[in-house]
């Protein structure tokens, strides 16, 4: 059975892949680069402010190594503490996008954190800096809190997508919060990208089962006792969801019915 033809459109450009990585936590740049490859990614995520700007320094070597022909960047603004300095953030992310010869990369992944112990987005940071980035050009995908209402306010303003936590990140809890995050893939006309807390490829799937259009991941692969094998599960997983979401579940039932009837067609 060939593979269906379902993109993922983010702004203007369009994504085979559902499944975006990050690029921290790896043991080795050997096993980010080895897990990047076998995920099939497209679009990987980088923290700006833990980087140079300037792509010839041979600290990220790691980055120079990326095929970046079929790869797309998604600077983040991770550390950011105020909106102010999300933005700042973002403009050297382009700049990092267009020494990889992305000139056309207006994409930031937005994230505004000022409580540094349990690290949960700012609301009144994120929508103060998306309302700017988003009049200054840029794509801007925000990492949020999954509440239904600021996802919609944030769509209001013209963000590409919202990008609801599943837990808080790093943590591999999993979906903690299903309730608010069916109502915000229910109501957005914009592609909602689960993005943090997933640890397993079967809560993965089960994201795309809600019906999120993508699942952004880090740690579950890079903490992973085998990398490389977990983003490859990982691959798997959100494909599954994803053609599992499109098939359509059956309807469950409070009573057995036999799956052996006489009349092997129903009607």
């Amino acid at each position: 059975m060939k593979d269906i033809i379902d993109p993922l459109k983010i702004g203007n450009k369009s994504f085979s892949s559902r499944l975006m990585l990050g690029t921290g936590k790896y043991r080795t740049s050997k096993d980010a680069v080895k897990s990047i490859t076998t995920s099939e990614c497209e679009i990987i995520t980088v923290a700006i402010r833990r980087l140079p700007t300037n792509i010839n320094q041979d600290n990220i070597n790691f980055l120079k190594s990326l095929n970046w022909n079929k790869l797309w960047l998604l600077p983040n603004t991770a550390g950011s503490q105020t909106a102010e300095d999300a933005i700042r953030m973002a403009f050297l992310g382009h700049e990092l996008a267009c020494q990889l010869g992305q000139e056309d990369n207006f994409f930031v992944k937005l994230e505004v954190i000022s409580d540094p112990k349990y690290l949960l987005p700012d609301p009144i940071g994120t929508l103060k800096a998306a309302e700017f980035l988003v009049k200054k050009g840029f794509t801007v995908l925000p990492y949020i809190n999954a509440d239904p209402m600021l996802a919609l306010h944030l769509e209001d303003l013209g963000c590409a997508t919202v990008m609801p936590l599943g837990s808080p990140i790093g943590s591999g809890q999993g979906l903690n919060n299903l309730s608010n995050l069916q109502i915000i893939i229910e109501n957005a006309n914009v592609p909602v990208v689960i993005d943090a807390g997933i640890g397993s490829p079967s809560e993965a799937t089960l994201a795309m089962e809600l019906g999120a259009d993508a699942v952004l991941l880090n740690t579950a692969v890079a903490q992973s006792k085998n990398p490389e094998q977990m983003a490859k599960a990982m691959h798997l997983g959100v494909k599954a969801g994803r053609l599992g979401y499109l098939a359509g579940r059956m309807e469950k039932k409070y009573y057995a019915t036999p799956s052996s009837p006489l009349n092997l067609i129903s009607k």
